[in-house]
């Protein structure tokens, strides 16, 4: 009979698409998991693994058993996940994930209060690119995400949490600098430093400097909003950065952030779940702790 932790370490393979790193994430020696491995192709009388010296691929059948294998190793984790809450539903594991733009900004605002308010869960976070964040929802690695809806997510089920104003970043020396408010227009004809692909928040934030007329500075991507606020501070450009990432800054004099007027630009913070997920009593905990810890903020 084939076992689940089989199909774990064909899914550890598939990942890592090495030996030693599969095993290492798996908590085992690399010849206990090439071992298990080839029993499991010996019980299917299938190759499901190339094997070659510095790297690893799946054959045409691995990658067809391969999306059964995770569906499996999915409805065990919900069938472990739906026995739990009915033992105890404010318990147990919970992994959550965010993106690069939020975490570092938000964390400091929810997690003491999650930590109090649900003290029989145990938070793991993990910060990725969303890409990444949501392929690992869709796979079971993590139960929820907290991160700017967008259109790409129709398959999940969200809760709105609040609204993040995004504010214009600007030199003391720029001319906005004396600005209490601006209206979204003043960018026509901007030059608009941004993040490098793969960040949401850029496009969000371009979307809005597009429609008002501004281009983007192709001089310079930013791997972080760190880095934005940097170039800002050197006089460099000007950017939009979100509330949260101004708020309990070192103090400086070379950087003015300036609030929109209505109809301000915003992103959307949403807590992100699979369909039918089973905990939905700790989500529902989840939600209102986080949107009473950020009341105040935004």
């Amino acid at each position: 009979m084939i076992k689940l932790r089989e199909l774990e370490y064909l899914d550890a393979i598939v990942r890592y698409k090495h030996f030693g790193k599969a095993a290492e994430a798996c908590h085992v020696s690399q010849p206990t998991l090439s071992g298990q491995l080839m029993k499991l192709e010996e019980q299917l009388g299938l190759q499901l693994i190339e094997r070659h010296r510095r790297n690893v691929m799946l054959t045409p059948a691995g990658e067809t058993l391969i999306k059964d294998a995770r569906n499996v190793l999915k409805a065990a984790k919900t069938f472990e996940e739906s026995a739990r809450a009915l033992l105890d539903p404010l318990a147990g594991d919970m992994h959550i994930g965010l993106i690069p733009t939020l975490a570092p900004y938000l964390l400091p605002l929810i997690v003491e209060n999650l930590n109090s308010q649900l003290p029989r869960i145990n938070f793991y976070l993990h910060e990725n690119k969303t890409e990444v964040l949501l392929q690992e929802l869709n796979s079971g690695k993590l139960d929820l995400l907290v991160l700017p809806w967008l259109d790409e997510m129709e398959k999940f089920e969200r809760y709105d949490l609040f609204e993040e104003p995004l504010l214009l970043a600007v030199h003391p020396s720029h001319p906005l600098a004396e600005c209490k408010q601006v209206n979204i227009s003043v960018l026509e004809g901007q030059k608009i430093l941004t993040l490098e692909d793969g960040h949401c928040l850029r496009d969000q934030a371009m979307d809005y400097c597009f429609t008002a007329g501004a281009n983007e500075d192709h001089r310079f991507q930013a791997t972080s909003l760190e880095t934005l606020r940097h170039m800002v501070a050197s006089n460099r450009g000007i950017t939009l950065l979100p509330k949260l990432a101004t708020l309990n800054v070192t103090a400086t004099s070379n950087i003015r952030y300036i609030p929109f007027k209505e109809p301000q630009p915003v992103r959307n913070i949403s807590l992100v779940i699979r369909p039918n997920y089973s905990r939905m009593d700790s989500i529902r905990a989840i939600a209102t702790s986080i949107r009473n810890s950020v009341k105040q903020a935004v």
